[in-house]
């Protein structure tokens, strides 16, 4: 699933891009950008119902909390499969990279290079780094307790943190 969130979805769209799905998101948009969108195929996330009328592939949002909305995408059948978790850049949205640890060490703290050098991913796009850290431990369990990832380690190579 690749979605498109209005601007009033920002923190959806961040816990979207952690669990690994493709999120667009902008604090504004110009319709002609979002109708661009929604023609390739994503689905739009809109806490404005009269969007739905506009927009027929739109997904309405009802709750203005970010838990109760991943609940509501997916009690909708639109978070399977879920791709790999803490693989997309939060910010940008990027696909993270394997970190080039040549380049790494004036951009990272040495404690972190040293207990985490093969785990360490980068953002081609933005140049945030980021690795497991606690607040990707933290990241973890809340969407644990969302119901939406096992509690455990990730798979090996699965990209961080956003502490960079």
């Amino acid at each position: 699933m690749n979605f498109i969130a209005d601007s009033m979805l920002g923190r959806l769209a961040k816990w979207l891009r952690a669990l690994g799905f493709d999120t667009i998101y902008q604090s504004r948009y110009r319709p002609s950008e979002i109708q661009h969108h929604v023609a390739e195929g994503r689905i739009f996330l809109t806490r404005k119902a009269e969007h739905t009328n506009t927009y027929p592939s739109a997904i309405y949002i009802h709750s203005d909390h970010v838990g109760k909305q991943l609940a509501q995408l997916k009690a909708e059948g639109l978070l399977s499969p879920p791709p790999l978790p803490f693989t997309r850049c939060l910010r940008c949205n990027t696909l993270l990279a394997k970190a080039d640890l040549d380049s790494v060490h004036p951009r990272v703290p040495d404690y972190v290079l040293y207990e985490n050098a093969s785990a360490l991913k980068y953002c081609p796009s933005c140049g945030r780094y980021y690795w497991p850290g606690t607040h990707r431990d933290r990241m973890e369990r809340q969407l644990h307790l969302w119901g939406l990832l096992p509690l455990g380690p990730q798979s090996p190579g699965v990209a961080g943190d956003g502490e960079g």
